[in-house]
């Protein structure tokens, strides 16, 4: 949730943010008149509130006629100070409501939608296959061949875009989400195992519950929701609660499985193992102080970096366009990998950060000299299945066999090539 007192004293950057998100700049104007309304109701209910104690006084002291008038005036009294507090209840019902539809306020984002990002580096440059001699097999192709990727028993066990694991191909998932957490722990965070049920309250806090819902598998029986990322759980370990941020940022490295209903997505990459309902994720996820947010963001990018190092892929890091970030998000950076058979970049990794946008709304805040204060979060991937897809095509060799990067080879006991099931 947006900080009301900057609503207040500078809607005009709060308006600049929605046109840059291609979202609706009317919202400022109408959260700004119920927060007019409800400050008004209550100004004027706490003024009738006075006069009706002050008119309790005179009753007391009053008889005959007299006190008859004043009682009769203190019941009309009564309904009026009944009438303003339930006008500012409803002013408040509706500005909590503007507040929640209200994303994030940019920081630094280009203006645009999806394909309004800018290129900040490029790393690494895209195999010749041609000058190899051979043609590249997608990722699909090269999995089944390994005996790694079985999309069809997944699709006749749980539906379309499920899938299985198999052998070296759930070695090799193991293998990069054991190495996020290793790098992760190497870097201080603390690891965490989370919940992926969570409360409608710690989804929606979070941010995901807005233009979005659709894609979040909901258990109506429970009233529970499945997380696409275990950032939703992390965002809600500490609500509510006042954290020591005095050694600086509160850092945790999050493993859980994520659901994703790709509500929307129809057509796109259903072939393969890109854009799938389940899949398993190593998250970073900070609270840190509004000062060292941005210095924190740029933390993430780098370690997130390290980690595609670890898999020898060609890649590049973009700025996200303000009309492509989540809710939450002020800024985001996305690292995407090269995807030889599909001549494209493909995101393996993405690193945001959300401000003080879903601590406000969960209520986490560190203690200052002058009171307390909402802190800032951020998060970003280290690793996830996905990068299976990257890794066997960036990789692969013209007898279907894959090599694995070296930075893999420890987490698959010493394997230097996965070799085609025969």
């Amino acid at each position: 949730m947006i900080d009301l007192r900057l609503l207040r004293d500078n809607p005009d950057v709060v308006r600049a943010s929605q046109r840059a998100r291609g979202d609706e700049p009317d919202l400022v104007d109408a959260a700004l008149d119920a927060d007019a309304r409800r400050r008004s109701s209550l100004t004027e209910f706490e003024r009738l509130r006075a006069e009706q104690k002050a008119l309790g006084k005179q009753v007391a002291k009053a008889s005959g006629d007299e006190k008859a008038a004043l009682l009769a005036k203190t019941k009309h009294l009564s309904e009026e100070v009944k009438a303003r507090q339930a006008e500012a209840n409803d002013a408040e019902a509706e500005l909590d409501e503007l507040l929640f539809r209200i994303p994030n306020v940019i920081e630094g984002a280009p203006p645009g939608g999806e394909d309004d990002y800018v290129v900040l580096k490029e790393v690494g440059a895209p195999r010749d296959f041609a000058a190899e001699g051979f043609t590249p097999r997608d990722h699909l192709e090269l999995g089944e061949g390994l005996g790694a990727i079985d999309t069809a028993r997944g699709a006749k066990v749980a539906g379309s875009r499920f899938y299985f694991l198999t052998g070296v191909g759930a070695r090799l998932e193991l293998a990069i989400l054991n190495a996020a957490m290793d790098q992760a722990v190497a870097e201080g965070f603390t690891p965490m195992i989370t919940p992926t049920l969570v409360t409608p309250g710690t989804m929606r806090g979070t941010g995901f519950l807005g233009a979005h819902a659709d894609e979040v598998y909901r258990l109506e029986r429970d009233d529970l929701y499945l997380v696409g990322t275990s950032e939703v759980a992390l965002a809600g370990y500490h609500g509510d609660e006042i954290i020591d941020l005095s050694d600086g940022p509160r850092r945790y490295a999050g493993w859980s499985a994520c659901y994703r209903r790709e509500a929307g997505s129809h057509g796109k990459d259903v072939r393969g193992i890109i854009r799938v309902h389940q899949f398993h994720k190593v998250e970073m996820f900070s609270y840190c102080t509004v000062e060292d947010a941005a210095a924190e963001h740029e933390r993430m990018l780098a370690w997130e970096e390290a980690m595609l190092a670890k898999i020898e892929v060609p890649y590049r890091v973009i700025d996200t366009a303000a009309g492509d970030l989540g809710s939450s998000a002020a800024r985001k950076f996305d690292c995407e990998a090269w995807l030889p058979t599909q001549e494209r970049y493909l995101e393996l990794t993405s690193t945001s950060n959300c401000t003080t946008f879903q601590a406000r709304r969960m209520n986490v805040r560190e203690r200052t000299e002058d009171g307390t204060r909402t802190v800032a979060t951020l998060n970003g991937t280290l690793g996830t299945t996905r990068w299976i897809v990257t890794i066997l095509e960036n990789h692969q060799q013209a007898d279907g066999s894959v090599r694995v990067p070296e930075g893999l080879r420890p987490y698959l006991g010493g394997l230097e090539v996965l070799e085609p099931v025969r």
